[in-house]
């Protein structure tokens, strides 16, 4: 199905992508922002703020919710407002490239390409930033992704090795922001996995990763969210280091992907690219799942220690079915 411009969530104009499998929302009055991702007669499953839908021309940058583009590292230039009309160009056979003029004071023209398979969920975000100023500077392209709450987030770790000869050195790091606190419950640092699920009234936490693993899973009650990127071995990351990160306060949770860091001349571009995929309990879902996603939500909320083979058993169907494994 072609791209449809059509009014929604209080805005004339929003692309709307969809096929037999999913729909997606992307904002061209002001963003652009991916603002809706649902399966076929499902439920959204990014979080938005309705008092910031269908308003423009605010004089300061707004949340919203849903998918976002940043330029990191943070600072007073990422927060740049993008309050006004987005430019847009649609790409067949299903997709659209949308972008945000560069401002002063800084000049950096964002852009979002973001593309719907033809036949299932799939998802595929390319987040580019391109230098339109008179000096270079540094930064790295960072899309951020505000989930629904009442979900756990899982984030694979990579496989634990044995102390012996060849295997003195690190091969992982964990990044820790000031008010960062590990003991707080809503952290669970296994073995096999990190979770993270948001909590009411809850203070902010956030972690940082060289993620490798290639994938991070949120899972709520009717949905299984997974999210995809690479890690370039070599390549200077922003926040020591990391492709990745997570950020929760009160109710909301973000997933957060980065591209290298790099010195763009006037001109220069930096790029990265997230996929998307999204399963429900019946149509997507792969055949005989252990559990339904309400069962296993329940299981990652309460259980203490968390039954990691039973999870990664759980999830294992879902990951071959998107070529993780």
């Amino acid at each position: 199905m072609p791209v449809e411009i059509i009014p929604a969530l209080g805005w004339e104009k929003c692309a709307r992508l969809s096929n037999a499998h999913a729909e997606l929302l992307v904002t061209l009055d002001v963003g652009p922002r991916i603002l809706s991702y649902k399966l076929t007669g499902g439920e959204n499953v990014l979080r938005t703020f309705p008092d910031q839908l269908g308003k423009t021309g605010e004089p300061g940058f707004q949340v919203r919710g849903g998918h976002r583009l940043w330029p990191a590292p943070e600072n007073e230039r990422t927060y740049v407002a993008d309050n006004s009309p987005a430019l847009s160009e649609l790409k067949q056979p299903n997709g659209i490239r949308a972008e945000t003029p560069p401002a002063d004071p800084w000049q950096i023209r964002r852009e979002m390409i973001v593309s719907l398979a033809t036949d299932t969920s799939a998802v595929m975000i390319e987040h580019r930033l391109k230098n339109e100023g008179r000096e270079p500077t540094s930064l790295a392209s960072w899309g951020l992704t505000i989930m629904q709450p009442g979900g756990v987030e899982i984030i694979p770790q990579p496989p634990l090795g044995e102390h012996g000869a060849g295997n003195f050195l690190p091969s992982r790091a964990l990044v820790l922001w000031s008010y960062t606190d590990l003991s707080d419950d809503r952290w669970r640092i296994g073995r096999r996995f990190i979770t993270l699920q948001p909590k009411l009234g809850r203070k902010a936490t956030k972690i940082g990763l060289p993620h490798r693993e290639r994938w991070i899973a949120y899972v709520l009650p009717q949905s299984l969210f997974i999210k995809t990127f690479n890690y370039e071995d070599g390549l200077a990351y922003p926040d020591m280091g990391s492709n990745f990160e997570t950020f929760t306060k009160d109710d909301f949770i973000e997933l957060e992907s980065l591209s290298p860091l790099k010195q763009l001349a006037p001109g220069e571009s930096i790029a990265h690219t997230e996929t998307w995929h999204l399963f429900g309990n019946t149509g997507d879902a792969p055949a005989a799942p252990a559990s339904t996603f309400s069962a296993q939500l329940a299981s990652l909320s309460a259980a203490d220690p968390i039954d990691e083979t039973a999870l990664a058993q759980w999830l294992a169907p879902y990951l071959s079915k998107i070529g993780i494994f």
